[in-house]
């Protein structure tokens, strides 16, 4: 006598779920690749000669010749940050004219001096 193989219904479901698994992880990658994408582009250029400088006609000290001049006293530091930002932390013997204030306060400052202005 022969035996009657009985045939199973296989149900859709685990390959649908596993579809929805790679869909999901596909949209992932995708979205955490834009995320990346738009930080690379919000961050901008890197190369000093593309960056716009608000005031190109003033002269630019390397931190070498800050350095130097500190050392030798040769300059007056000016930190143009506010005042909680200056009694956190600043260039010890440096004035504090907080850039708002700098267009009231120019004359506290001798013309002839090498004037150097930080904000960080």
């Amino acid at each position: 006598m022969a035996k009657k193989r009985r045939t199973r219904s296989r149900s859709p479901w685990p390959l649908v779920l596993m579809l929805l698994g790679i869909a999901l992880v596909a949209s992932a990658v995708i979205w955490l690749a834009s995320l990346n994408q738009s930080t690379q582009v919000a961050a901008g250029p890197t190369d000093p000669a593309e960056q716009i400088i608000p005031f190109p006609n003033i002269e630019r000290v390397s931190l070498q010749d800050a350095y130097q001049a500190y050392q030798d006293g040769s300059a007056v530091f000016v930190d143009v940050r506010g005042d909680p930002f200056y009694f956190q932390a600043h260039i010890p013997g440096a004035l504090n004219i907080p850039l708002n204030d700098l267009p009231d306060r120019i004359q506290e400052l001798d013309p002839s001096a090498w004037i150097i202005t930080y904000c960080t």
